[in-house]
């Protein structure tokens, strides 16, 4: 077993009125994995599904999904950020 630390921003934040939280999860879970177990717990986290959504893990930039997911990591999404 492993435990990551979910963290959300900006208005992703705001929708699911969640900032961060500690999921267990099993190990050898990947980024796909997560997502499939938080839609399977509750319907609203179908947002992570959304393909402007943002991901980095360790504060690092992620596009794959099938990136295996180890104890102690930090994930994060968040919607795209524009700037002026």
């Amino acid at each position: 077993m492993i435990t990551i630390k979910l963290c959300l921003f900006a208005s992703l934040s705001e929708a699911l009125n969640i900032r961060e939280e500690l999921i267990p999860l099993p190990a050898g879970s990947t980024l796909s994995h997560l997502k499939n177990h938080l839609i399977a717990h509750d319907a609203k986290w179908q947002a992570l599904n959304d393909e402007r959504i943002l991901c980095a893990i360790n504060h690092e930039m992620v596009g794959q999904h099938d990136l295996a997911l180890n104890n102690n990591d930090e994930v994060a999404f968040f919607p795209p950020v524009t700037g002026g």
